[in-house]
């Protein structure tokens, strides 16, 4: 079976997406009954981070540990990705000790480089471009509130970040409208959008979030300066000010409208905290469904299960 990386969104087609979407609901209901399948016996996951994390770390540690795997975690003091060890001298050493490898890093090049290197299937549990697990999960919560993810209207309304581009390659293979509000200087990378947008996708950019969210049946937000932009919050805060999920906001949206945020959040600047502890918030059911997508995805990298076998065991 030829090697199954996810690096980005792209590596997964319709078909794939399903696939794991349906086994992380199949999972997550299992986990809920008290039966869980060992379907990643002796299988050894590393995790590379060069990032802090809480919902990354805890979701691949306790999914992995869950599917009967163990996992190994080399943090920054561990390793120094590109400056005490190459990103292709890593992969080459982890993979004669582990199955499946995840990388949590800044630079895009860093994980492409352990895939290219690597002989086991490399995921991206973070990069400054993309974020493709967080969106897995997402898709997995808006089919469990919504029924569906296809003909939904999915606004975005913060920076043109990594968790915005993984949405756009979202929007590329499932047939739903998708609309990033942003400041104007904020947008996502144009060579992403240009070339979802040739593809097809229904995606667009606007500056003004009213005119965004109008009919949205999803608000979507993140923080306003991520990892390694914290000496640009000051100018950011001014920027996004009128980019604010709060209930004027919510209330342009339509009346079933779900509010989604990556977490962590930053209370009372990107969203309130009347809007993101009310009734129409899933971001906790988000959270919990990062460890259910990771799953699955674990699963179909390391090649799948007979479907014909889900939830009967």
């Amino acid at each position: 079976m030829k090697k199954r990386d996810v690096l980005t969104l792209r590596d997964l087609t319709r078909a794939d997406l399903d696939e794991v979407l349906s086994l992380a609901a199949v999972l997550k209901r299992e986990r809920k009954e008290g039966r869980q399948r060992p379907l990643l016996a002796g299988k050894k996951l590393a995790l590379v981070f060069q990032k802090p994390s809480l919902r990354t770390r805890a979701t691949f540690d306790i999914g992995m540990t869950e599917l009967g795997g163990s996992t190994l975690f080399l943090g920054p003091d561990e390793v120094h990705l590109g400056e005490r060890e190459t990103p292709a001298d890593c992969a080459r050493v982890l993979c004669r000790l582990v199955d499946i490898i995840t990388v949590r890093t800044f630079a895009q090049e860093i994980v492409e480089e352990m895939a290219s290197f690597g002989s086991v299937p490399v995921i991206n549990a973070l990069s400054d471009l993309y974020h493709p697990c967080q969106v897995l999960a997402d898709l997995l919560t808006l089919q469990e509130c919504k029924g569906r993810v296809d003909g939904l209207k999915v606004v975005f309304v913060g920076d043109g970040n990594n968790v915005a581009h993984s949405w756009l390659l979202a929007a590329e293979k499932l047939p739903f409208r998708f609309t990033l509000a942003c400041p104007e200087g904020f947008d996502p990378d144009p060579a992403i959008f240009d070339s979802v947008a040739a593809a097809g996708a229904d995606v667009s950019v606007t500056h003004d979030p009213a005119e965004a969210v109008a009919g949205a049946d999803a608000i979507y937000t993140d923080v306003w300066a991520s990892m390694g932009q914290e000496a640009e919050a000051g100018s950011r805060q001014d920027a996004f000010a009128a980019f604010q999920v709060n209930r004027e906001l919510l209330a342009r949206a339509r009346d079933d409208a779900v509010v989604m945020h990556c977490l962590p959040a930053h209370r009372g600047e990107e969203i309130t905290d009347e809007v993101m502890e009310g009734a129409h918030s899933v971001v906790f059911d988000q959270a919990e469904n990062r460890l259910h997508a990771q799953k699955a995805l674990m699963v179909w990298c390391l090649g799948g299960q007979d479907t014909s076998q889900r939830g009967e065991s």
